[in-house]
C-alpha cells in the first residue's frame, strides 16, 4: 500500500488546513504537494475547494493560497475551547490584579483587531470595550503589535492598505511615520496608544506568541490617561510579558 493510500480521504483537507497553519506564507498547489503526498490533482481539486467554501483565498493573478476568514475564525474559535479558555482567562484575571487595570487579549481580524476575551477593572471610572469588539489596527496598543509583528516587507504592504482615519488628535495617520514606529515596537517588544484611538484612553500591549515565535494575539491593558500616563504604562510592561510568557506555556 503506498502512502497516498494510507491517507483516507476524510483526513486529507484538514492535513491541508494543518499545512497552511503551520506556514506562516501563501503556499501554491506545487508547495502542497510537496508537503503533502498526494497527486497533484487531489491537491488542486481539495485547494478549490476549501477556496470556494472561505477557508482558504488568493490574491488577483496569483496562483498561492492563504487561510481566509473562515479559517482565520476557526483558529481563534480554537483558543476558546474550555480548558484553554479557563487557564487563558486566569492569567488575565492575574495580569488585572497586578495592574488594577482592564486586561484584553486581542486578536487580529480582517476588520481589525478584536477583543476576544478581557478582565475587567473593579474601578467605576473605566473605558468601556466590551468582549466582541472590533478596534482599528493603526491606532491601538494592539493592533501596532500585531502589525510590528509583520516581516519588514509585509508590513509595508499591510500599511500601504490602511486608511489611517484620524480618530484624535493623537492619531499617526502619515505612512511613514507609521512604519517608523512599527519598526521600535518591533525591537521593544510592546506598544502604546497614547491617546490615539479615543480621546482620554491609554493602552499598552505586548505580543502572544505560539512556540514557534507566531504571532498569535496581543495581550493589552487600558484605561483613563488620567489615570495610567505613559510613565505609570511602562511599569505594567514586564507585568504584561510575563503574563504573555504564561499563556504561550498554557496553550502550546
Amino acid at each position: 500500500m503506498t502512502e497516498i493510500e494510507r491517507i483516507p480521504t476524510n483526513l486529507r483537507t484538514l492535513l491541508i488546513l494543518e499545512l497552511f497553519a503551520k506556514n506562516n506564507r501563501a503556499m501554491s498547489a506545487t508547495d502542497v504537494h510537496g508537503e503533502i503526498d498526494l497527486p497533484p490533482q487531489t491537491v488542486h481539486r481539495l485547494l478549490v475547494s476549501l477556496e470556494k467554501e472561505g477557508f482558504l483565498a488568493r490574491q488577483p493573478n496569483d496562483k498561492r493560497f492563504r487561510p481566509a476568514r473562515r479559517l482565520r475564525q476557526m483558529g481563534a474559535g480554537l483558543l476558546h475551547v474550555s480548558e484553554f479558555h479557563i487557564s487563558r482567562h486566569q492569567i488575565l484575571m492575574d495580569v488585572s490584579k497586578h495592574t488594577g487595570e482592564t486586561v484584553n487579549f486581542v486578536v487580529p481580524q480582517e476588520t481589525g483587531m478584536n477583543y476576544l476575551d478581557r478582565v475587567e477593572t473593579d474601578w467605576a471610572f473605566r473605558v468601556q470595550l466590551p468582549r466582541g469588539s472590533n478596534v482599528p489596527f493603526h491606532c491601538t496598543a494592539s493592533g501596532k503589535t500585531f502589525m510590528a509583528s509583520l516581516s519588514k516587507s509585509k508590513r509595508k504592504k499591510f500599511v500601504e492598505g490602511l486608511t489611517l482615519e484620524p480618530l484624535t488628535a493623537n492619531t499617526i495617520t502619515d505612512k511613514d511615520a507609521l512604519l517608523d514606529e512599527l519598526a521600535v515596537i518591533a525591537k521593544v517588544g510592546y506598544a502604546i496608544d497614547s491617546e490615539e484611538f479615543m480621546v482620554g484612553m491609554s493602552a499598552i500591549a505586548v505580543p502572544v506568541l505560539d512556540d514557534k515565535k507566531r504571532f498569535v494575539a496581543s495581550l493589552a491593558t487600558h484605561g483613563p490617561a488620567s489615570r495610567i500616563p505613559r510613565d505609570v504604562l511602562l511599569t505594567y510592561k514586564e507585568i504584561l510579558k510575563e503574563g504573555s510568557e504564561h499563556i504561550t506555556n498554557v496553550m502550546f
